[in-house]
């Protein structure tokens, strides 16, 4: 009966913290200025961290539902971002062109027409603009059915820039510009081992020249060899990466299954890929929490010798820049300590 009342204990309080914290007024950062003058360079995170205390809870100061959301208004340099308190509660809006005087004429957020290249992003688009260009993850079906080398020019093990190759599955119509990747190694879940997906190992790119079966593609660039069973996929178009910063609107609970470079610990900045993807949910521009996974200890103490699993620990948070089936890709934002292989990935 102890055991059950624990428990219950333990889930009531469970769901009275997360109603606590989705009830939790803004907090504004300590010192979050009145306005703030778009300049190029800037990011939505970095706006977001100069108001706020947490970032992640952007479109709440924006007033955004989740409609806004889907289709967020984009932010442009030169333009004057307000901080109203009038009210008595924060809400960030554009300045009109007549508040050169400091008082605020328009207050509605807007859509400044513009060429789009001169939108800032989410967050800093160098950093991650490999990761938006190649192949990351490929799941078995993908493996299955992604169109295939099955010769090569003058049946050379390996080819290299100029070269051609004979491809199998590229169907008329199809994009001219080509990625070549190798599945790599199994991406597992920690938790229960459950292989999400391979690893796409980037070796270049190729161009299409002729349709048919098999297809004829030439070699554009090489970074490894390519050979043989080597596989094919269309070559994304590089974009901005402008989705809004929020949180989850249910609750997640992952683990984080690789960092980057095989690194064994990440820190700000660092990529990372997680457990679970479109199918948990998770979508481009979703603020999780880091967390350092809570051990189970046994408490010599009590009576029933109940195992106490401590809480996590936070220590930071991550944007989601990019998911797939299964798998998702995330930038540490921020971090207090080392990001480690089966840290808690949550919604904040």
């Amino acid at each position: 009966m102890s055991r059950i009342i624990s428990v219950l204990f333990v889930l009531f309080s469970s769901v009275a913290l997360m109603a606590q914290a989705a009830n939790t007024p803004l907090e504004l950062a300590p010192d979050a200025p009145s306005r703030h003058v778009v300049v190029p360079g800037d990011t939505l995170w970095g706006i977001s961290a100069k108001f706020l205390k947490d970032p992640f809870r952007w479109n709440e100061l924006w007033k955004l539902n989740s409609t806004d959301i889907k289709n967020p208004h984009r932010i442009y340099p030169g333009q004057v971002l307000v901080l109203d308190t009038s009210s008595g509660e924060p809400r960030l809006r554009i300045a009109g062109a007549a508040d050169e005087d400091g008082s605020v004429v328009k207050l509605q957020p807007q859509v400044r027409i513009t060429q789009q290249s001169q939108e800032i992003s989410a967050i800093p688009q160098q950093v991650i603009e490999p990761f938006l260009s190649q192949p990351l993850v490929v799941d078995e079906e993908g493996l299955e059915t992604a169109p295939r080398i099955i010769a090569t020019q003058d049946n050379r093990v390996n080819s290299s820039a100029g070269d051609l190759v004979y491809v199998s599955k590229i169907a008329a119509g199809a994009q001219r510009q080509w990625q070549v990747y190798r599945a790599g190694n199994p991406i597992k879940d920690p938790r229960n081992g459950e292989i999400l997906g391979y690893e796409a190992v980037f070796l270049g790119s190729a161009s299409l020249e002729k349709v048919g079966e098999p297809a004829v593609a030439r070699i554009a660039n090489a970074r490894q060899e390519i050979s043989k069973d080597d596989r094919l996929v269309p070559a994304p178009r590089p974009d901005i990466v402008n989705y809004p910063l929020h949180k989850p609107s249910g609750a997640i609970d992952s683990r984080i299954v690789s960092i980057y470079g095989d690194s064994v610990a990440g820190g700000r900045y660092s990529v990372v890929a997680i457990a679970g993807g479109k199918k948990s949910g998770l979508e481009a521009g979703h603020v999780l929490a880091l967390s350092r996974t809570g051990q189970s200890i046994s408490d010599r103490y009590r009576g029933d010798k109940l195992d106490v699993t401590l809480p996590n620990e936070r220590y930071g948070l991550l944007y989601v820049f990019r998911t797939f089936q299964k798998v998702s890709y995330a930038l540490v934002m921020e971090a207090s300590r080392a990001v480690e292989i089966g840290d808690t990935v949550g919604t904040p």
